[in-house]
């Protein structure tokens, strides 16, 4: 066989390493945004739960979750999942309004006729119910405790719980993790504009990326994917990306940092994922997320999809060290030295500041 065409099915294979995962993993997000519209749209008063951490959950996260793992399921089945909620409070019988709430929802998701880039082998479309055992199952499935080896997927149903609730930003956000490195990742936008430049063509975005593949937009209703990568930053357009949230990272550190780097402009701040997204497509400079306090880890799915995006946009995500992200450690990244995102360009000078930042903070202890 000549070289050359050798390189071409080697070129070929290499194109379509993860295709099937993307593929699922973009119509699992997709039917998950509509979902959680829905919820949003018809949201009812006091229809929340509370997590240990008094953020509010939603009726949508956990629905998100079983049409997610469901497809995912279906698909591929070997595969374990480390998911954001569990369905221990729905399996009570204080739990069972809102259980039937979450029944119908993901019911109605997974029986939604087929669309783009759907397939009848993943058990979903008209005919498709499944039983309020079957869902609960789905939801419970995202228990596993994650490790640095084998196959593994993230989810986060509903990141940016307030966002949500405040008809803002957040994100449906999946990823595949092997051996520690994540490979594919999906982030969908439900109130993102789908170009911020031109308003008039409404929201709705899916950012994905496959690893050594590149990073895409697409649209929540279709159409082609459009390609994206982090420009060069100029001292007029840095700024940053932060959360809208102070107590989810130090907006006085960031501040102090932003000093030290001349910027002078103000910094977006939204909730979710959906930072990491803008990002990726040239809004802001860097993603600054430091910690605010003692012993909050960060979870795996809040950054796994993200991670993979910049990076196949572009830019560079570490931690304040300058080190990896670690996604095998299990659910979480381990001890909290916040998270750094920005283009290849910006990414050593934002470092070399937070650490300078840093050494200030600890000089005043």
């Amino acid at each position: 066989m000549p070289n050359v065409f050798r390189l071409l099915l080697r070129s070929l294979h290499m194109s379509q390493k993860y295709a099937t995962e993307e593929q699922v993993a973009v119509a699992a997000v997709r039917r998950a945004c509509q979902l959680t519209s829905s919820v949003f749209n018809k949201l009812v008063k006091n229809e929340t739960l509370t997590k240990g951490d008094k953020s509010p959950v939603t009726v949508g996260d956990y629905a998100a979750q079983a049409v997610i793992s469901s497809i995912l399921h279906r698909a591929f089945p070997a595969d374990p999942i480390v998911g954001e909620e569990d369905a221990a409070e729905l399996r009570l019988e204080s739990g069972k309004e809102m259980k039937d709430r979450i029944i119908a929802l993901a019911n109605e998701a997974l029986t939604a006729p087929l669309g783009l880039g759907d397939s009848a082998t993943w058990h979903i479309g008209p005919g498709t119910e499944q039983t309020d055992a079957e869902l609960l199952d789905d939801i419970d499935r995202g228990n596993h405790p994650g490790g640095p080896v084998g196959r593994m997927w993230t989810i986060d149903p509903i990141d940016g719980t307030k966002g949500f609730l405040r008809g803002e930003q957040y994100a449906v956000c999946l990823s595949l993790i092997v051996d520690s490195v994540v490979q594919v990742g999906v982030i969908g936008c439900p109130n993102l504009p789908i170009d911020p430049t031109h308003p008039e063509k409404g929201t709705g975005c899916i950012f994905s990326a496959v690893r050594g593949q590149g990073a895409q937009q697409l649209t929540l209703a279709g159409g082609d994917p459009i390609p994206i990568r982090i420009p060069a930053s100029t001292p007029e357009t840095l700024n940053f990306l932060e959360s809208v949230e102070a107590a989810h990272s130090s907006h006085s550190f960031n501040d102090r940092v932003s000093a030290l780097l001349n910027i002078t402009r103000a910094p977006t701040r939204m909730d979710s994922q959906a930072k990491y997204g803008c990002l990726a497509r040239g809004e802001g400079g860097a993603y600054l997320r430091m910690p605010t306090g003692v012993g909050y880890r960060e979870k795996i799915w809040d950054h796994a999809p993200g991670q993979i995006l910049v990076e196949e946009a572009g830019g560079i995500v570490t931690d304040s060290r300058g080190e990896p992200l670690d996604f095998g450690l299990g659910r979480t990244l381990g001890e909290n030295y916040g998270v750094i995102a920005a283009g290849k360009d910006v990414h050593p000078r934002v470092l070399a500041a937070v650490q300078k930042a840093l050494a200030e903070a600890k000089a005043k202890v």
